[in-house]
């Protein structure tokens, strides 16, 4: 109350300058935890001199992945087109990289540093279009796919559209990454709550969503869509076909716009689970389908590519009229374009070497070494995880990361209420001090009433593996047993 008759008093007198008091309410109550509190803590501590392990965020090229090789002989060749000019270029480049760089070349005039068409590349768009189809088994539109700096743009995009005002309502899930809640503050709209099951799993039940899209409505909100996440994000489970089935004949019986998080559709690590876009999902089930409204956002960032810096992303849209792609494509404009190596980049994820070519091979190597890893790396946090007094851990069926619950002592919760902060994030800054490893509280993500949580990555390379298990699991002791 007190901060709002400052700000009303700053209104009255006709202030002008800038500060948190006169600034847009929706930025300042904007939170993202990934790189919140505990991330400048950890920046503070680094730039003492402490060795900071950073699991709070998917970022693996910062933690020793590797990039693809053909991914950046391409990007080499596209960004240096002197190379292609050079006789040796077929001794220093395979052909198909060398044949794949002067395709987008020809159709980039002025290159890389070129501006480029609002939506993106044309044959970049082609080249997902035709991956999508290779994948899904159902043809895509490139006039439908917009090129993003990442998927997260595209989901501001979409929330710019469809938030009118605080009555317009998404589902969301909880726990969920907070891009989601972050942008429905961001642009003024309301965050509708349902719940993933943990005791099954992390589980999406139909009544849950019927529970909370009826609560929603009761409140007076205008429930516009749902945000599915596959795999999930934190919580890494990967939904059945049949379940995928279930949410759309619910998006089709209320009416609701399917918003597909699908960055981590090339992590699966669990015995008998696949992925399986909702694309593919909607258009199995037929002409009676054809009305349900599907938006899907890919990313360079995940998968076995971690190309997180180079900011490339996508959105499909399906069932929407020409309207709705007048406007997303406005707003694209305003933007001019995303940029062009981040374009190029996610062409050629969707659209990699086949076999036959010569960067086959090694793509396949490179591709497999790194998702087995990936699911040693997840077998292990959850098995060390679930060791530990107190903590309980799902299987991490898919994405990049564990979700584990910790029941903490009553003495703990104590002293968090004490320092002003919630038990979970206490708990993660305790142990960042103390080991240097960096996980994001369960609090960031959302979280049932009187539970804790935190999220951490496994993806540190497997030889730093060991000590971060040893760490933690000291450190966990120590904890448990200063406030029993």
């Amino acid at each position: 109350r007190e901060r709002e008759r400052e700000r009303e008093e700053k209104r009255r007198e006709g202030a002008m300058t800038l500060t948190v008091e006169t600034a847009n309410e929706n930025v300042v109550n904007t939170q993202y935890a990934v790189r919140g509190e505990i991330v400048q803590i950890a920046s503070k501590l680094a730039s003492e001199g402490k060795k900071i392990i950073y699991c709070n965020i998917g970022n693996p090229q910062s933690l020793g992945q590797k990039p693809i090789t053909f991914f950046r002989q391409v990007l080499a060749l596209c960004d240096c087109p002197s190379l292609l000019e050079s006789p040796d270029v077929d001794k220093l480049f395979p052909s198909d990289a060398v044949a794949r760089a002067r395709a987008v070349l020809a159709a980039c005039p002025g290159g890389t540093g070129a501006y480029s068409q609002s939506k993106g590349i044309q044959i970049c768009r082609e080249a997902i279009a035709r991956g999508i189809g290779a994948r899904d088994g159902f043809s895509a539109n490139a006039d439908n796919i917009f090129i993003t700096d990442g998927a997260s743009p595209g989901v501001h995009m979409c929330m710019k559209v469809l938030l009118r005002n605080t009555s317009d309502a998404i589902l969301t899930p909880i726990p969920q990454y907070p891009l989601y809640s972050a942008t429905l503050t961001l642009y003024g709209g309301s965050l509708a709550p349902y719940y993933l099951d943990e005791a099954n799993g992390w589980g999406l039940g139909v009544p849950e969503l019927e529970a909370s899209i009826k609560k929603a409505r009761d409140d007076g909100k205008i429930v516009r869509a749902i945000v599915v996440i596959n795999p999930g994000n934190p919580t890494g489970q990967v939904l059945s076909l049949e379940n995928q089935k279930q949410i759309v004949e619910f998006c089709k019986k209320e009416g609701l716009i399917l918003l597909a998080d699908e960055v981590y559709q090339d992590n699966i690590y669990a015995e008998g689970k696949e992925f399986n876009s909702f694309k593919k999902v909607l258009k199995s089930m037929g002409d009676d389908y054809k009305d349900v409204q599907l938006v899907s956002f890919m990313s360079t960032s995940k998968g076995f590519y971690g190309e997180c810096g180079r900011r490339g992303g996508y959105m499909e849209f399906v069932g929407f009229d020409d309207g709705v792609a007048g406007l997303m494509n406005k707003i694209a404009s305003v933007n001019l374009c995303s940029n062009t190596a981040g374009q190029i980049l996610m062409s050629l994820v969707m659209d990699p070497p086949k076999e036959g070519e010569p960067s086959y091979g090694l793509y396949v190597e490179e591709r497999d070494a790194i998702l087995s890893s990936l699911k040693r790396r997840a077998k292990l946090i959850v098995s060390s995880l679930n060791k530990l007094e107190g903590v309980s851990c799902n299987e991490a069926e898919g994405a990049m990361y564990a979700f584990p619950t910790i029941t903490l002592p009553p003495k703990a919760i104590e002293a968090a209420e004490s320092a002003g902060k919630k038990p979970d994030a206490f708990y993660c800054i305790e142990l960042l001090k103390k080991t240097g490893v960096c996980v994001v509280p369960g609090s960031g993500f959302g979280q049932k009433e009187g539970t804790w949580h935190f999220r951490t990555t496994f993806l540190p390379s497997e030889k730093d593996f060991p000590h971060i298990v040893e760490g933690l699991t000291e450190f966990h002791a120590e904890f448990m047993k200063k406030y029993a």
